[in-house]
């Protein structure tokens, strides 16, 4: 026999079968969550053990640290492998590595995935003092990676939900029954979204303008996927419709 052949050909097979394991493996989802209003810190996590784990994603939740709120343990190092990056985080200044870490992500035209309060995620307002050395900000995050413009928010009245004539055949709102969603928490002001924006959902009040509420956008000279609701009170994870339509924007954002 020959053995030399014989190595050669078991190598390229096992190789074979390495690559095949290798792109088999489920994408991984990095989800920040930091904020103190939507308790994302327990819907987030519940979402991801019921949704996103039987899809399945390989999911990795970064919480912010209990004794200080601006610190994310073991995000910079969730972030080496992700795929997609998903934030739930409202006016924290992280260190320096974790916003380089974000824009690391997205500079390699990576995509993200954002709600509720990631409009103002790193943005500090006036009044607020500048971060403590070591910590950074990222004010133009809403603008710049969203397509946003958040300006505050009408109070807490539920918003009526309607889709944008022309996005009926958008996949993110494939089987998602709109009528079943509802805005709760206080519609936000995002008035009027930046250029190149895919605007999907309208939130209306009554008596009060008519705001989006969720939209797409390709961020960077690489084009990353951007999806943004500012929908995400913990009422709305209570909605099938929410939860499909949240899995249906994430998958957009992986090109799934």
């Amino acid at each position: 026999m020959n053995f030399s052949f014989f190595s050669r050909t078991l190598l390229i097979l096992v190789t074979a079968v390495g690559l095949q394991l290798q792109a088999a493996e489920p994408p991984h989802i990095v989800i920040m969550i930091g904020e103190d209003e939507y308790q994302t810190w327990e819907t987030l996590p519940e979402f991801a053990v019921k949704e996103l784990k039987a899809v399945p994603y390989r999911v990795t939740i970064i919480h912010a640290d209990a004794a200080d709120k601006n610190q994310f343990p073991g995000f910079v190092e969730a972030m080496h492998d992700a795929d997609l990056l998903f934030i739930s985080v409202r006016r924290r200044t992280p260190s320096v590595e974790v916003i380089d870490a974000v824009r690391a992500h997205l500079a390699a035209g990576k995509p993200l995935v954002g709600i509720r309060t990631a409009s103002h995620c790193f943005a500090l307002r006036p009044k607020d003092p500048k971060p403590k050395q070591g910590l950074g900000h990222w004010q133009e995050f809403d603008p710049q990676v969203l397509g946003g413009n958040y300006t505050g928010h009408y109070g807490k009245d539920p918003a009526t939900i309607t889709r944008v004539p022309g996005s009926e055949s958008h996949p993110i709102l494939r089987d998602v029954a709109v009528d079943g969603l509802i805005g709760h928490g206080g519609l936000y002001k995002n008035t009027p979204l930046q250029a190149g924006t895919t605007p999907l959902l309208m939130g209306t009040l009554a008596g009060q303008a008519t705001e989006p509420v969720a939209w797409t956008h390709l961020y960077g000279e690489k084009k990353s996927r951007v999806f943004y609701t500012s929908m995400g009170h913990w009422d709305d994870f209570k909605l099938p419709a929410f939860r499909r339509f949240l899995l249906n924007g994430i998958a957009w954002a992986l090109e799934k």
